[in-house]
């Protein structure tokens, strides 16, 4: 029987690439991201490509009322979600705390926190019922070592790891799996987001160096998710050759 996988934050970056893993690999996909148009994209492809069956699900993580209504609301075939990758997240502006923009500040703590609050409150009680199944939390090493100007990001990511945490003693005697992925330097949206879309700032993270891509993180996804049953990867941290830390990276002078 196929087992079934629920990816939030599926129209890029991380999420797509691990929607296109897993597919690859005879999974059923359920996609979740806000922009419709590329899911609907990404659902065709998957189709055409692997022959996968999948189920797109537009909605904000935000929304706690679209994400019960989604999640509550799934076909009878779709509910025995066996991995649910919560990968929705984001960082906004790079300022000091003392300069933050609040607006900011809340769009972070809103998708990074209690988005993923929301989908897995809605997902647990399925995996609890089926005394199975495995939630992957896509953290960051700033999640396990803060950085200056990275602040609320950071705050967003230490929570996540405290909450990995708490899930994984909770769920304990449920026989469900609870991974952490902490990635480092990654090219992705992510730095598109943070900027604002300053394409300029974009290309100066990733100059001097070769950053982690979301294929990466997609590899390690799929081979977390396919260990034996007694087997759990609790807590991966991720960087690039280049990295040592959130603070220090080795770039190489451009020429």
């Amino acid at each position: 029987m196929k087992k079934t996988i629920f990816i939030t934050g599926a129209t890029a970056g991380f999420g797509k690439a691990i929607a296109y893993k897993f597919a690859e690999h005879g999974y059923n996909i359920i996609l979740n991201g806000r922009r419709e148009d590329r899911l609907r994209v990404i659902e065709q492809t998957l189709t055409e490509q692997f022959g996968a069956q999948v189920l797109s699900l537009p909605f904000d993580v935000r929304d706690r009322v679209a994400v019960e209504q989604a999640i509550g609301s799934l076909p009878h075939d779709w509910k025995k979600i066996d991995v649910l990758v919560n990968n929705a997240g984001l960082a906004a502006g790079l300022s000091l705390i003392q300069d933050g923009n609040i607006d900011d500040w809340e769009v972070m703590i809103d998708t990074n926190l209690k988005g993923l609050l929301y989908v897995s409150r809605a997902i647990m009680p399925l995996m609890v019922h089926q005394k199975s199944g495995h939630i992957i939390n896509i953290s960051s090493i700033a999640g396990k070592e803060a950085y200056i100007r990275g602040n609320i990001y950071c705050a967003t990511k230490f929570a996540v790891d405290a909450i990995t945490k708490s899930m994984r003693i909770d769920l304990l005697e449920h026989g469900i799996k609870v991974t952490s992925i902490d990635p480092g330097a990654a090219e992705t949206e992510f730095s598109i987001v943070r900027y604002k879309g300053d394409l300029d700032r974009v290309k100066k993270v990733y100059d001097g160096y070769e950053p982690l891509k979301a294929e990466d993180i997609a590899d390690i996804a799929f081979f977390a998710a396919t260990r034996p049953a007694h087997v759990v990867l609790n807590d991966i941290v991720v960087t690039p050759l280049a990295q040592a830390n959130t603070s220090y990276i080795h770039k190489k002078p451009q020429a």
